[in-house]
């Protein structure tokens, strides 16, 4: 039995939003847990943080941006199409509660996961400041989406294409810097990015959370792929995260991990776009 794919929509470039019938997770999951997706039999595991899910219509909503093989497989389905296994919901839930002021920091793909964790956060009472970056005004994903729950919104870009030129990190900084306080700041993006996010923080002694995107293989802590040393302990991101203390991460180490396969990644999409023409 698949899952079926009820609604797609493109958000971008390479980027799609599918909706995907999967009941028991719909009726499960919290938020900063994740699913794993597979799309084909020779599929790759893919982790994936759901961005909304509706318990009624037994769906849950992802954001696939287009990098791999599989997640192009993932990205070419059609509505009425089917992902042949989806698990979860894994990992644990996020800490939402009441901490005041909160700032949730969201880059590239990480937009939408930050849009969800902003939401939650104002739902529990928080003023919730957000601060969405990517690289260019094209790639920016979900921000009306984040305004609308946003007390105070910050957009930058890399190229300045669309609000300040700056990154999320330079925005941050600022606010930091005039002397801002915050019970919480979360972060959702590319690695470097989270990495850059937690040495701006460290400074303030700020509770910095960060929801990593680790390599996976079943999800369960068995394989240990995903392996992080956290406040020097070897932590399994399925089981133990995907949400960690972010200035207790390794992340040097972490980092060389996320980027070990590479190279056979990039032969692998070459290969495949052979076939594919």
């Amino acid at each position: 039995m698949g899952y079926e794919v009820k609604r797609k929509e493109e958000l971008g470039p390479d980027t799609k939003l599918l909706d995907i019938y999967a009941p028991s997770v719909a009726r499960h999951i919290r938020s900063g847990q994740f699913v794993i997706l597979r799309v084909d039999e020779k599929g790759e595991r893919i982790p994936v943080t759901p961005i909304d899910w509706d318990s009624q219509e037994g769906t849950i909503s992802v954001v696939i941006k287009e990098i791999g093989v599989s997640t192009r497989k993932l990205g070419a389905l059609d509505v009425g199409e089917e992902v042949r296994d989806l698990v979860g919901p894994l990992g644990n839930p996020g800490e939402v509660k009441l901490f005041g002021n909160v700032c949730v920091v969201g880059g590239g793909v990480g937009i939408p996961v930050a849009y969800e964790r902003a939401k939650v956060l104002k739902e529990a009472g928080n003023n919730v400041t957000a601060i969405i970056g990517a690289r260019s005004a094209d790639l920016l994903l979900y921000e009306e989406q984040v305004k609308s729950v946003a007390d105070h919104f910050h957009l930058v870009t890399d190229d300045g294409s669309k609000g300040r030129k700056a990154f999320v990190t330079d925005a941050l900084r600022s606010l930091l810097e005039s002397g801002e306080k915050y019970g919480l700041v979360y972060a959702a993006g590319p690695g470097i990015m989270l990495k850059a996010v937690s040495e701006t923080t460290r400074p303030y002694n700020i509770r910095t959370v960060v929801s990593l995107n680790s390599l996976m293989i079943d999800g369960t802590g068995m394989c240990g792929g995903c392996r992080v040393t956290v406040g020097g302990e070897t932590k399994f991101t399925c089981i133990h995260g995907p949400e960690f203390d972010a200035h207790l991460v390794d992340f040097k180490e972490w980092l060389s991990r996320l980027n070990a396969y590479v190279p056979e990644e990039r032969q692998i999409i070459s290969e495949y776009a052979r076939v594919r023409t």
